[in-house]
């Protein structure tokens, strides 16, 4: 039996057409849609301060925020800071993946390494990075040294503790299935435990992102000569909330770009994972 659309067949299907028309042209593009909630925030602080609801003196202007900011690249300082920023994220970032991802493999692969190192590993979550400062700097000096191993800190126990869990949480009828395949360890690690941790490793890897820009801000407070903390110091010692505001912005911004990043790679490497993706 076929159903006529309402309003008789052929004024049915013209609605039908026209309403996919009007859907397909009203439809916004998902990337510009991520980007509402941001620009929303700098519309209501175009308004609030444009109203004059908030005082310059409790937050300044985006107009005012701007003009430092071109002041300060015609100068080269805010260049020089973000570089000096990326430079240290890039590095700690990198230890802390690096080793946060070995520890665990190591524990994750064999009942004995998970023995040896979990419990240790569930020690070091329960303390505090920022508390290790103190040590840190007694340890490794007030230059370059502790920043970098706070930054790593940071961000190896998130990837430790996703991967892990990833890990643990492959099916294990897939490992058994494999082993009937006549696959051997290292083929198993890379064939199906693996894929089956990449996801747990993601989501790991963007705490990690969030991790490492919040231990900047800490990091930089220890004896900095260059860096966003540096500037932030500096406006705050000299009252000057542009300074202050403008390199807020710049952490958020960094934090988007760095959770774009994360997305990016989940597209590349979990095509073949089809997931709820919402309606």
């Amino acid at each position: 039996m076929t159903i006529a659309p309402p309003g008789g067949t052929e004024q049915g299907l013209r609605r039908l057409v026209t309403g996919a028309r009007s859907r397909r042209i009203i439809a916004v593009p998902r990337p510009l849609r991520r980007l509402s909630g941001p620009i929303a925030l700098f519309v209501l602080w175009w308004l609030l301060t444009s109203s004059r609801q908030v005082t310059p003196s409790s937050f300044p202007r985006i107009g005012e925020v701007l003009d430092t900011g071109v002041s300060m690249v015609r100068s080269g300082e805010l260049q020089s800071a973000i570089w000096a920023s990326g430079r240290r994220v890039l590095i700690g970032l990198s230890i802390g993946v690096s080793c946060g991802l070995l520890v665990a493999i190591a524990a994750g692969i064999t009942r004995r390494g998970e023995d040896l190192i979990d419990s240790t590993m569930q020690v070091f979550k329960a303390i505090p990075s920022f508390s290790l400062v103190p040590l840190l700097i007694i340890w490794l000096g007030i230059y370059e040294g502790p920043k970098i191993v706070l930054i790593a800190l940071s961000a190896a126990m998130p990837i430790y503790i996703n991967t892990y869990g990833g890990i643990r949480n492959v099916d294990d009828r897939l490992v058994e299935a494999g082993r009937t395949l006549g696959l051997n360890r290292l083929a198993l690690i890379r064939h199906i435990v693996v894929p089956g941790a990449l996801p747990s490793f993601l989501t790991g890897l963007r705490f990690s992102f969030a991790n490492v820009w919040l231990a900047l801000v800490v990091a930089e407070q220890i004896n900095a000569n260059s860096g966003l903390g540096l500037l932030l110091a500096d406006g705050r010692s000299s009252f000057r909330l542009d300074i202050i505001v403008l390199v807020v912005v710049i952490y958020a911004m960094l934090g988007l770009l760095s959770y774009a990043f994360v997305r990016l790679l989940e597209r590349r490497l979990l095509q073949w994972r089809r997931g709820f993706e919402g309606e």
